[in-house]
């Protein structure tokens, strides 16, 4: 293994449940120093997220936390806090989601520390952003993907708004942070200055709205149109179908949904003589990919009479080795499964001092290797006294 592209990097992690301790996971994983700072007596609100449970609390810690070290530390205390600022004046980042009111009542004062140490890369996370009217709104995974619009478009048509079967905005809004912190470091080698790195919940969640979001901002055109004047509709909710590319959604077989996704109509070419239906693929109806999403409903229905005759699995095989991207709809265990079937490792031992485990391995991977730490997550407090011994050591 070569060395790790974030060596020498300690990273002052004062976050709490998913987002920002995924940034900070992420960066162990690549090779970062990361003390994660906790609160007295329950820590990382996650460790209580359970059932299910571990050594450290619960997977859902466990989840966000690998690589890390842990130390309890209380904000409210004038001893602790100093300690805090010696770990922040040592660090070249720091991830902290506290609303500004919480950060001045606790005497984290960021813009000074960041005038203080100019290398410093501080990243903040947030639900709406640092301005007045969004700072002191509370941002929650859940909420978000209802009010950023990403819950209206998830599910089905004649079903309410659906959220994901996951925290996804505060996975994607950690992506972001991450992103954002590395391209800091990566100019502060230009320019020997770090600075103020800042993500939120809702700006995620819409940037993840992608092809949605700019179906509502509509084509550019040649009059200039206000930004919050929507288009003239709304994209639904459309369940597993795709707003603009037919098949592209589930369709069912003889025994479970199938996944099936045409691309082209050469694609779709192939799926009909696959299917033992090729004049399909000449019926004005469903000639080009256009065709096919104006008359969805009538095309849908004919497919899956088509695909009656077999099971998902069955199908599933054969339009993969037809060239038609397929995939039946898998349980988490059968997609880790499959990610070991075709090479990708999924998972990777953890040892430490509360056992061996096994962790999520990182979906990075550099020179060929998925750098993922191998530290199991960390019980609270573990390395209280050696941080606490370090950071009370005058620097040299």
């Amino acid at each position: 293994m070569t060395e790790a592209p974030l060596a020498g990097v300690l990273v002052a992690d004062l976050s709490r449940v998913l987002a920002g301790p995924l940034v900070g996971q992420t960066l162990a994983d690549l090779g970062a120093r990361v003390v994660k700072v906790e609160r007295p007596g329950t820590g990382d609100d996650t460790r209580a997220w359970a059932p299910p449970v571990s050594p450290s609390g619960s997977t859902y810690f466990d989840s966000a936390n690998r690589g890390k070290e842990s130390v309890v530390l209380d904000l409210a205390d004038d001893a602790d806090r100093a300690l805090v600022a010696e770990l922040v004046a040592r660090a070249d980042v720091v991830v902290e989601n506290f609303p500004p009111a919480t950060r001045a009542r606790l005497g984290i004062d960021r813009e000074a520390l960041l005038a203080a140490h100019p290398r410093l890369v501080w990243c903040s996370i947030s639900g709406y952003g640092a301005a007045p009217a969004g700072a002191g709104r509370a941002g929650y995974d859940f909420v978000v993907q209802a009010v950023s619009g990403l819950m209206h478009v998830t599910g089905e048509p004649d079903g309410p708004p659906t959220k994901a079967g996951v925290a996804l905005v505060d996975v994607l809004t950690g992506k972001d942070a991450t992103a954002g912190i590395l391209a800091a470091l990566l100019r502060r080698e230009r320019t020997g200055v770090g600075g103020l790195v800042e993500v939120a919940l809702l700006s995620s969640a819409q940037a993840a709205l992608v092809n949605q979001l700019h179906a509502v901002l509509g084509a550019p055109t040649p009059e200039p149109r206000d930004a919050d004047e929507p288009a003239a509709s709304e994209p639904a909710r459309a369940g597993s179908a795709h707003p603009s590319i037919a098949p592209y959604q589930l369709l069912h077989t003889a025994d479970a949904p199938l996944a099936v996704a045409v691309g082209t109509d050469a694609q779709f070419r192939v799926l009909c003589a696959e299917l033992g239906e090729p004049s399909l693929a000449h019926d004005a109806r469903f000639a080009t990919n256009a065709d096919r999403v104006a008359h969805r409903e009538d095309l849908v229905p004919l497919l899956e009479d088509a695909l009656a005759g077999a099971t998902a699995e069955d199908w599933e095989a054969r339009l993969l080795a037809a060239g038609v991207v397929a995939g039946r709809v898998r349980t988490i265990s059968e997609g880790l499964a499959l990610a070991r079937e075709v090479g990708l490792e999924p998972t990777r031992a953890l040892h430490g001092p509360a056992g061996h485990g096994t962790t999520l391995a990182s979906p990075i991977r550099i020179d060929g290797d998925a750098r993922t730490s191998p530290i199991p997550p960390p019980l609270l407090g573990q390395h209280d006294a050696a941080l606490r011994d370090w950071l009370a050591t005058p620097r040299i």
